[in-house]
Order: structure tokens, then sequence, then C-alpha cells
């Protein structure tokens, strides 16, 4: 894959894509996915029903579970290293403050969130908690608001614990990028947690917190869904309001989620979904009971998915995908055949030219973004003679910071990760060079879209790999940004069709204690979340042999 600043001569050279072929898929596996033989298998459970349950029975108090979590939290945090701010004191002072109403017979004023602890990536702002976007920039800075999706929560009974890592302002797949810390992978602390919202998917993975919020630009979301076996979901753009969270870039980032659940997940989408006047981008279309609609498992016919049209893109199967994630794609695949699905391979001809053409879109729009970070608007200030000094030392000094990841000795200067994408996006949008670079990939955009919205007449949903390998060893790709980038391709052509896409778990490939977890990417319509999430639920209650828990958690 040519480096961003040169696919113009791949644009140029392209015309019109032909119809997606499509052939009948062959479950035919070379190579067997590791499973995680030392963890008990079974069907995933609602945590948020569980809670609710319990709270409404006596059974349990909020303090309680509230302790429970926090104490998990405390215990694997050192070497996790999820959250950069935790907020335990609110979180037992809201959970004493939910005992009382219900011990005081308000019951009905419990929210469908109530005692449910919540982790927020760190670009959503809230209102009593420090909002850096990872970067030291804005080290301190507290929001006068909530993000609308933090204020549906709260209002819904949920608990903020904290807020987690991630890479500076969104920028980044392995969660390296941060400025104050290094998130590990609960699977094998010797690897990446994926990213940007890696601290959102490990805290989830390690039980620090029930459910967490992230965002997901080109990918944010779903590939740490995969790296650490926790479901992650990307809305359809618009579905989520966007208003309080950190601009990446405008006409890709969409808020995410991420549970140990189909269910849960589900739970907190319907919940933070909806139009909001404070984002003209967010959809008036009307909000379903996402959970509602999902059926348990002792209520499944023989053959669920009996019908469904699935297409298992082609080009995500090929060179440069890791041998063991392809296998445990195709035995998801054949999964999905037993259950009643029609599988064909389905050939996306533009997919390849997805990724250069997002990341001269994201840089673009991230360079008008992040202009506003310049010790002046936003973000701290440092002291200079006139205006230009103070705007570029501001920038040099806050943005990008050296960390020190001691368990490997590894140092990290992050200054180039987003000074790079800013410098390219300048470049790409400046005079001369905007046909060459910005229009050319608006039009490939174009054409991405028509690509998949083919594709999605002839079949209900596309599956693919959420990854092209499961996580690798941290300090790995930190020094070579194209091997990150090329990381991204299974995801931002989503982003760039603005269709939603879930992340499950399916399958493990060799690799730490008991394996590391790949995850099935499933690719829907635009607002066809719930049939998303009612196929990867009942994908999820009757996959075999597998446990998503990772040995931090079995060894303790």
């Amino acid at each position: 894959m040519p480096p961003p600043l040169q696919t113009h001569r791949l644009l140029i050279s392209h015309r019109r894509l032909p119809t997606p072929a499509r052939r009948r898929f062959t479950a035919v596996s070379s190579v067997q996915s590791a499973p995680a033989t030392t963890l008990a298998p079974g069907p995933a459970t609602s945590s948020i029903l569980s809670i609710r349950e319990s709270l409404l029975s006596g059974e349990r108090t909020a303090a309680d579970i509230t302790s429970e979590y926090l104490s998990r939290l405390r215990r694997t945090e050192p070497s996790v290293r999820s959250f950069i701010h935790v907020a335990d004191a609110a979180a037992e002072r809201e959970a004493e403050e939910l005992d009382r109403r219900i011990a005081s017979g308000k019951k009905d004023a419990v929210g469908p969130l109530a005692g449910v602890l919540v982790g927020v990536k760190d670009n959503l702002c809230t209102t009593n908690m420090p909002s850096t976007g990872g970067s030291r920039i804005l080290d301190g800075y507290r929001p006068a608001y909530d993000a609308t999706a933090v204020r549906r929560l709260r209002e819904a009974g949920a608990i903020v614990v904290g807020k987690t890592n991630l890479d500076e302002f969104g920028m980044g797949s392995t969660t390296e990028g941060s400025a104050f810390q290094v998130t590990t992978n609960p699977w094998d602390d010797s690897r990446v947690p994926g990213g940007s919202s890696g601290g959102s998917a490990s805290a989830v993975s390690a039980r620090q917190c029930v459910v967490s919020l992230g965002s997901d630009t080109g990918g944010s979301v779903r590939q740490p869904a995969s790296f650490c076996g926790v479901v992650g979901l990307k809305p359809t753009y618009g579905r989520v309001s966007r208003f309080g969270l950190m601009a990446y870039a405008s006409s890709l980032d969409v808020v995410g989620c991420f549970g140990s659940s189909v269910f849960d997940t589900a739970t907190i989408l319907s919940v933070v979904a909806g139009h909001d006047k404070m984002d003209s981008t967010s959809s008036s279309q009307d909000v379903p009971d996402y959970a509602s609609e999902l059926v348990s498992l002792d209520l499944l016919e023989s053959k669920p998915l009996n019908g469904l049209r699935v297409g298992i893109i082609q080009e995500t199967l090929g060179e440069g995908v890791d041998t063991g994630v392809v296998s445990s794609i195709k035995d998801a695949a054949s999964h999905l055949e037993r259950l009643g699905s029609v599988v064909e391979e389905v050939s996306l001809p533009s997919f390849s030219l997805g990724l250069p053409a997002y990341y001269i879109l994201a840089s673009s729009e991230a360079s008008s973004n992040l202009s506003r970070y310049d010790g002046i608007r936003y973000g701290s200030q440092v002291s200079a003679d006139d205006l230009n000094e103070i705007y570029g030392e501001s920038r040099a000094n806050g943005l990008g910071h050296e960390v020190q990841y001691s368990q490997l000795s590894i140092y990290y200067d992050h200054a180039p990760l987003v000074k790079m994408r800013i410098l390219m996006g300048t470049y790409a949008l400046s005079a001369g060079y905007y046909d060459a670079y910005y229009k050319r990939a608006q039009q490939v955009r174009t054409l991405v879209k028509e690509s998949f919205k083919g594709a999605l007449e002839r079949y209900d949903i596309l599956i693919s790999p959420a990854a092209p390998s499961a996580a690798y060893k941290i300090g790995e790709k930190i020094n070579d940004p194209l091997a990150m980038y090329a990381g991204d391709i299974m995801t931002v052509n989503v982003n760039l069709a603005g269709l939603p896409a879930l992340v499950v778990p399916c399958g493990f490939v060799e690799g730490g204690a008991v394996g590391l977890p790949v995850g099935l990417q499933m690719i829907g319509s635009p607002f066809s979340e719930g049939n998303l999430l009612r196929v990867g639920h009942i994908f999820e209650q009757t996959v075999q042999n597998f446990s998503f828990v990772p040995p931090l958690l079995a060894e303790r």
C-alpha cells in the first residue's frame, strides 16, 4: 500500500468499478484457531440485566456492586492501566444515593442503567472529571458540560467510574499514543489493547467496569474490541450525537460502545442514541429498544438465522491477513451457515482504495479541527513575546509527549503521531494539491459507498475480520506508521460509508497464556443496528468451546 500522499497515481487511473462478484462460500480451513481450553465455555450473560434484577430484588446493594468493581479495578489497574482518571469516591457516593432511593420505595425512579459502572473515553467531555483527549495540551481541563452520550447515561442511572486512556486525540491504533501512559491488553500484558479506544476496551475486558463508551473514526471501537475479546459497536453516522466529543475528523467520528455481551451493548445503544438539537448531523429516526428485540438461547429455533443472506468480503481474507485470523473468520462463517444463513463470498473492488482515501480525508479534517488547540482558545499556554510564538510554542509543548513503558524499557516520543497527521492534512488541502489529494479522496469515498450499497442490496449483512491480526507486542509498530495504518484496512471503509458495524469475539489464535482473541466484524445497511445486534446475539449464544474471560481474571 503506497503512503497516503502518493495515492493520487492510483486514484487517477481508477474510473468505474465492476459489479461486485459473488461466489458460494466454501468452508475450507487448513489452520485451526487456538481455543482457550483453560476457561469454562458458555454463552455470554448480561451484566446489566443481572445488576438490575439483583438491585430490585434486594439481593444486592448498589454499594456492594460498586465496591466489587472498584476492588477489581484497583487490583488490575497497575498492570492494565485502562484509566487516566478514576472517580472512585464519586462512584461510591452515587451508589449510596441509589441505595437510599431503592430503600425508600422509589423503585419506579430507578433507571435502566441503575448501578451500572461505565467507563468513558477521555475524548468525551464530563463536567466533574478531567477531559484531556489523551493530550498534555489539555492536561487538567474540566469542561462545563457533559457530552450528550454521557448525559444520557447519567440520566439512565449509570455511574461514571472514570475516564479511559486513548491515543492522543484518537489518532492511533494501539493506545501507545497516549501522552499519559501505555495501556496493556488483559489477555497478555506485553501486547497492545488496540486503539484508539484501547482503554475502554481493556477496562471492559478486565471487568473494571460493566460497559464503556468509545469513539470510532476509522475502527477505534472495533479493532480494540477484537484485540481484547469484547463486543464493540460502531453505530451508523448520526445515530448517536457527537456533541461533547472532541473532534478528530467530523465527517467520520462516531460515538460507540463496548460490553462483555451483545445484550449489554444493545442496552447502552438504546440509551445514548437519538436526535440531539446540539448536533445537526444527528438523525431524527426513532430509536428502538434494541435489547428487547433479542431472543434468549432457550427460545431459539434450530435454525434461528434461516434465510439470512451473508456476504463474506473476499478482499479481507487474502494477502496480509494472518492465517489464524482467516481460519477463525471462516469457522465463524461456517457457524452462521449451521444456524441457517446462506453465506457467499462477495468481492468489493473498491475495498483496497479506502485506506489511502481515509487517511487523506481524516488528516485533512484533523488539521482543521486541531487548530483550536493553540494556547489561546484551548490548551495550556506557553509564555512568548508575540502571538505566533505563543501558537507555535504551545502546540510544540502540548502535542505529543515522551512516555516510558518501564516493563520493556521502551520510550515513546509521540509528538510525530499527531503533528504528522496535521502536516499531512494541511498539505492535502493546500493550493495546488487540493484536487490531487482531497478531491480525489472524496471521489473514492463515493465509490466505496456505492460498492457497499450494491453489496448490501443483495446481502443482509457483510462479514470480515475486524483486524488483519490479533494483538501484537507493545512497541512492535510504534516506529512504523505505515504498518500501523495498514492495520486499519478492515475498518476504515465502514466509516467512509457511514455504516453500522458490530464486532463479536469469534475465536482465538496462538499467543499469550491461553490464546489471543479474534473478532468477527458484521456490517449492515444504515440504521440496521437492530439486525446486527440480533445476529450477533444469536452467534454469541450459540458459539461453542470459547469463553472470552482473560487470564488476568482467571488467575485472581
